[in-house]
């Protein structure tokens, strides 16, 4: 239930983005989920990719500080309000959704989330219980 998610921050100069893809691309690492958000000096990318043990490995081998943690992949309702199916029950439980954002794939009609809270296994309990189906990593690269 709990996947791997890779976080890199990088100088927020044109190229650097594009060299964190070269570099996993050329290892055949697939990055299936991926977040960017910058500031006036830095840029941090969040990022689910199929190898996450390899992706580190490289990402540190070209001098990247690497953090891992772990995060939900959820599915959820592809239909105005459908967030709610896993926000509302959240927010009724008291955690906190630091972020989230979309995996690339589907699991039928439904979308597919990446959120990162600040009670993992608080949450992983309140969407078990309140019938939202959390992916597996052995699920989620296989979509």
């Amino acid at each position: 239930m709990r996947i791997k998610q890779i976080s890199v921050v990088l100088d927020n100069i044109p190229g650097k983005l594009a060299d964190i893809s070269d570099f996993l691309g050329a290892e055949g690492i697939n990055i299936r989920a991926i977040t960017v958000a910058d500031t006036s000096d830095l840029t941090t990318i969040r990022m689910v990719v199929d190898d996450p043990q390899k992706a580190v490995l490289i990402l540190e081998d070209h001098e990247y500080k690497v953090r891992q943690r772990e995060v939900l992949a959820v599915e959820t309702p592809d239909h105005p309000g459908g967030l709610n199916a896993v926000l509302k029950p959240l927010k009724d439980a008291n955690i906190n959704v630091h972020y989230l954002y979309p995996y690339i794939g589907r699991i039928g009609n439904n979308a597919i989330l990446i959120v990162g809270v600040d009670k993992l296994d608080e949450a992983i309990d309140t969407m078990k219980k309140n019938w939202v189906h959390l992916i597996s990593e052995n699920t989620l690269y296989t979509l």
